[in-house]
């Protein structure tokens, strides 16, 4: 997995990478090997079970892998790490703090918050379109919006490798089309390296540079394609020749398995 620019550097490795669960009879996934370049946007695609999930949580260190080795900035991954933060598909932002509160809850566990940390999180805030509800709290926010809360938390890590686990899956069409806009816009913005788990093709393509297909369990790296369309993006490169090409080119991966 790379990024379009040839010249940047590797930043996530992975060798022969594998997970195991239970007693040994449930292979999450197997023989993984990967190369992710600094600031690329790379799309994991596969069906329920394929190991898309797994190994976001093995490159963030939430788990460890059962054979094989991830390299972070050259070092080996054995615990979570400070570079690397991720989103899950639920905000699971606490309900009695405000917008605002629950941005610099990162930076609480890590210590006092200085003035110059407030102002960060209210920076992005603003940046994912909350300036205006900095001191709501979640019960008053939307889904979408709760999920603006959770990117902004994620950015307030200062981590430069961002993990997200279908952060939009449980959002309707038009709010999950906006935020992919946003989360492009974003990125692209913080030169963040992203790695973006989704059941949806469509969506797996739009927003990345490489789109990781990914086999039925035991999980395997089928097949990587690279995205050339130009950024950035609007919705409407959905309807281009070269987009559905592309559509096709992951789905009939998907059916060869």
């Amino acid at each position: 997995m790379q990024s379009q620019a040839a010249d940047k550097e590797v930043v996530v490795t992975g060798q022969a990478v594998g997970k195991t669960f239970s007693d040994g009879s449930v292979i999450a996934l197997q023989d993984a090997n990967f190369n992710i370049k600094r600031g690329s946007f790379v799309s994991l695609v596969g069906p329920s079970g394929c190991g898309k999930s797994t190994l976001l949580r093995l490159i963030s260190g939430l788990i460890t892998a059962t054979s094989g080795e991830i390299a972070v900035h050259g070092t080996k991954v054995s615990g979570p790490r400070p570079d690397i933060s991720m989103m899950f598909q639920k905000a699971t932002l606490l309900e009695w703090r405000t917008a605002l509160e629950n941005v610099l809850l990162p930076t609480e566990i890590a210590g006092t918050p200085t003035r110059a940390d407030k102002n960060r999180a209210l920076d992005l805030l603003k940046l994912v379109g909350l300036e205006d509800f900095a001191f709501s709290f979640p019960a008053q926010l939307s889904g979408g919006m709760q999920q603006r809360v959770a990117l902004a938390r994620l950015l307030q890590t200062g981590a430069d490798i961002l993990l997200l686990d279908e952060p939009f899956g449980a959002l309707d069409e038009f709010t999950r089309e906006h935020l992919n806009m946003e989360l492009m816009r974003i990125v692209e913005e913080v030169g963040a390296t992203t790695i973006f788990v989704t059941h949806n093709i469509a969506e797996a393509i739009f927003l990345a540079d490489q789109v990781v297909v990914m086999t039925s369990r035991p999980g395997r790296m089928a097949k990587i394609v690279d995205v050339d369309l130009e950024r950035p993006r609007s919705l409407s490169l959905q309807t281009s020749v070269a987009f559905n090409k592309l559509v096709e080119e992951v789905r009939e991966t998907l059916g060869e398995m």
